[in-house]
Order: structure tokens, then C-alpha cells, then sequence
């Protein structure tokens, strides 16, 4: 699926403009944007990059883009970023990378949210993917029990060396397998309800565009006309 990637993020380049302030997504799809991005940068072109976690920060400062902090810029130009899924109405899951929280709040100050993404992101119904939870520790347990009342296997996720997974915010992701997810606004609603729960994978009504690459073949999917 390299290629896939590779294509999708290079598309995304076309809606990136002299003097923008960039989102750099986190994950395989949007390091190879934050890869080609630094080519243009270092060709000359002048953009400013909102990093979207420590890794993208890291490998955008490696690629000599210039870095500034949300809270130093009004708003983000364009944003991109990659999807663990996406469904026909580009409603998303996000969160593989463990990057949520931080990758909807540079989506939400964005005037333009550009999601890259391989042929197999698509999907008829979101859920395939288990749904990331971002929760505090101290409420760890009972957001676990709250979920699984909802019809979720929950899972705490962990390092492949075993140790709890901590986010860059310093708090643990429950990874929730709800199966078909028919209805991803009402389910939105329901985890943004429970306490202890700081943000989960459910991008709604945020994209502008989602560039999904198969082959070397790359085309555009715009939300849908209401």
C-alpha cells in the first residue's frame, strides 16, 4: 500500500499554497506528506507547519519544515491528515497512531481538512476498525465498563513491548470494537457524554476532501450535497 500512500499524499500537494500554515497529520499516509512537503520546502517554498503530535513534529523538523505552535497562528489553512477508515457521508475513524486528540483539534482550526488515504481506508460502514477512546487514567475502569454497556469489546491498548500505550497528552487509549457502526453521530454523542473520556476517533462532518489513491490512480471524494 506504499505506493497508494505515496500517490494520495502527493495529490494533496496541490492544495497547499505559498504562505499557507500547514496541519501535519500523524501516521504512514501523512509522513509521506510531511516527506514531500519538506521537498518543496527545501526547493523554496514558504509555509509554517502545526505539528499534529511529537512524531510528526520530529519528522517535519527533520524534513526542515518551519514549525509554529496552534496557539501562535488564528486558524490553519489547510490541514492533512490520513484515516484509519472513511464511509461514503467521509465520516472518519481516526486514532491508529495514537494522535487523536491532537489531530482533531488542528482539524477543527482548519479552513480546509484534507484526508489521504489508500484504497483500503474505504469502506461501505465504518467499524472494521476498532474506534480509539482517548480517557484519562483516573477514569480508565469505569469509561471501560460504560463503553462495553454500549456493545463494544474494549481493550486497553498497550506497546508491542507490553507497557500501557500513553498518548502525547499523558493519557491511555481504549481501543472499542463496535462492529457496523450505522450510525457514527449518535454514537459521537453518546462517548462525548461519558466523563473521563477526553476525545474519541470520530471524525463527523470535518472533511473537505478526502484524496484516496488506488493504484497510482488517485481520486477526489467531497462530502455529499445537502
Amino acid at each position: 500500500m506504499d505506493n497508494e500512500k505515496q500517490a494520495a499524499a502527493r495529490a494533496s500537494l496541490a492544495f497547499i499554497k505559498e504562505g499557507d500554515v500547514v496541519g501535519l497529520g500523524t501516521g504512514s499516509t501523512a509522513a509521506f506528506f510531511i516527506q514531500l512537503l519538506g521537498e518543496r520546502v527545501r526547493a523554496g517554498m514558504k509555509v509554517r507547519g502545526v505539528p499534529t503530535s511529537v512524531a510528526a513534529q520530529r519528522l517535519a523538523e527533520s524534513c526542515g519544515i518551519p514549525l509554529v505552535r496552534l496557539d501562535e497562528v488564528d486558524h490553519v489553512d489547510v490541514d492533512v491528515d490520513g484515516a484509519d477508515e472513511f464511509d461514503p457521508h467521509l465520516c472518519l475513524i481516526k486514532g491508529g497512531g495514537g494522535a487523536l486528540l491532537r489531530e482533531k483539534i488542528v482539524a477543527s482550526a482548519s479552513k480546509k481538512f484534507v484526508v489521504v488515504a489508500d484504497s483500503s481506508k474505504q469502506v461501505a460502514m465504518l467499524g472494521k476498525f476498532p474506534l480509539p477512546v482517548e480517557v484519562i487514567p483516573f477514569a480508565e475502569t469505569l469509561v471501560e465498563r460504560k463503553i462495553a454497556a454500549l456493545g463494544a469489546k474494549v481493550s486497553l491498548r498497550k506497546t508491542d513491548a507490553g507497557a500501557v500505550f500513553t498518548t502525547d497528552e499523558h493519557h491511555h487509549i481504549l481501543d472499542c470494537q463496535f462492529g457496523k457502526i450505522s450510525d457514527p453521530a449518535r454514537l459521537a454523542n453518546k462517548l462525548s457524554a461519558i466523563p473521563g473520556v477526553v476525545e474519541h476517533g470520530l471524525f463527523i462532518n470535518m472533511v473537505a476532501v478526502v484524496l484516496v489513491a488506488k493504484g497510482s490512480q488517485v481520486t477526489e471524494h467531497r462530502p455529499p450535497v445537502r
